[in-house]
């Protein structure tokens, strides 16, 4: 295993789980930090991907601005914490978003295209041409 796989597999690990405790966790205050977990996570894949303007962006405007505000707005709110009500059986809603997700990935398997070869190179013109007309739906 290389080390961009390792970092590959360790950053998607930290974003699935920061993301199912933003989900899951009772406290608000919690579960805005873990989605400052997921968003740096994210940053880290575009870094990974060699996107680093895009990394840049996302620390700065997601975790530096929106993200603080979400904090602030929350410490700042006096909302008095109310015990939670029991919950329910989270298989029901597992079982949904499994199936939808199965469903999703067999439809983008299904549209992706088959490459074949060495293609000739795709100029900017040609590009705007096919996203307008033939790719318009993915």
């Amino acid at each position: 295993m290389t080390a961009f796989s390792l970092a590959l597999w360790m950053l998607t690990l930290l974003v699935l789980a920061s993301g199912v405790l933003v989900v899951t966790l009772g406290n608000l205050f919690r579960a805005a930090l873990s989605l400052g977990l997921v968003l740096l996570g994210v940053a880290g894949l575009f870094i990974l991907l060699e996107a680093e303007f895009l990394a840049f962006v996302q620390v700065l405007i997601y975790v530096g601005a929106i993200l603080t505000l979400v904090v602030f707005a929350i410490m700042l709110t006096a909302r008095i914490q109310q015990p939670r009500p029991p919950s329910r059986s989270w298989a029901g809603p597992a079982l949904v978003s499994g199936a939808l997700f199965a469903v999703l990935a067999s439809a983008t398997h299904a549209l992706a295209p088959t490459v074949g070869g060495a293609a000739a190179p795709v100029t900017l013109p040609q590009l705007g041409q096919e996203l307008v007309t033939t790719l318009i739906l993915p």
